[in-house]
């Protein structure tokens, strides 16, 4: 019984995530590192980008994925 459970894992692979970073699309900055899930393709929401707070302007701007 309790064999059987601890074969099957909890965590998800870490291969199906990637680390980008998340440029402002106003002053360039990298301000965000995060991790997406990769595997079955990148979400439309997240290639559109997000709305993160950027310190240099100090305002909410987009920001898009920026890979190394």
């Amino acid at each position: 019984m309790f064999g059987e459970r601890r074969n099957r894992s909890m965590a998800k692979k870490a291969a199906d995530r990637e680390y980008v970073w998340l440029q402002c699309t106003e002053c360039g900055d990298l301000n965000y590192r995060t991790s997406i899930r990769v595997k079955g393709g990148i979400d439309e929401k997240v290639k559109a980008g997000m709305k993160k707070y950027s310190p240099r302007l100090r305002k909410h701007t987009l920001h898009k994925i920026k890979r190394k």
